[in-house]
């Protein structure tokens, strides 16, 4: 028997190696966010319903046809020595034409995504800040955050680094303009 030497595994391989083991519980999701494990418990009916709200305003009025996905994970790059980040956003639109999640693995690469949405839980640093931030180095074109605490709607748009250049906010019962692909307003007075 020949016993060969193992290159010892970086903290960031082995943060990794222990978060795609992880098996939460029934329900929970788990994410790997610039080196922090975020472990979240299944959603309330109302954020449930501010996604569905978006998801139809999408379905129906978007310029161009777009696949929706709940729980699709992303690798995205991460902000220093951390492992690349895995996300998985509230919702995730991708135009139809690509067949982007068909045969995907359960954590793909960004790439041809149009659109992320987070609607805001008990983790609102992680909503409004550190996804921000991955979304913007994957580079995520559009990044939608439904802020029921301010009770309002932003739009995060043209990533450079890991931020984006362009934000804009309306609260509650306002409309806010998507751009193209999706090249219309959404309404956001049902969110109240």
């Amino acid at each position: 028997m020949t016993a060969r030497a193992h290159e010892p595994l970086a903290q960031a391989e082995v943060l990794l190696e222990g978060f795609l083991a992880l098996d939460t519980p029934e329900g929970f999701r788990a994410e790997l966010i610039e080196g922090d494990i975020v472990v979240t418990p299944p959603p309330d009916g109302d954020h449930e319903d501010c996604i569905g709200l978006v998801l139809d305003q999408v379905i129906r009025h978007a310029r161009t046809d777009m696949d929706f996905s709940g729980n699709k994970g992303l690798k995205l790059s991460s902000g220093g020595r951390c492992p690349k980040n895995h996300v998985i956003p509230d919702g995730t639109f991708a135009p139809t034409e690509l067949r982007l999640y068909r045969g995907a693995d359960p954590w793909m690469p960004c790439a041809g995504v149009a659109l992320v949405v987070e609607v805001t839980s008990s983790k609102l640093r992680v909503d409004r800040a550190d996804k921000r931030h991955c979304y913007a180095r994957g580079p995520i074109p559009l990044y939608l955050l439904v802020d029921r605490e301010e009770s309002s709607v932003t739009l995060f748009s043209d990533p450079e680094g890991d931020d984006y250049r362009q934000r804009c906010t309306v609260p509650f019962g306002k409309k806010l303009s998507l751009p193209e692909p999706f090249g219309f307003e959404l309404g956001t007075a049902d969110f109240v």
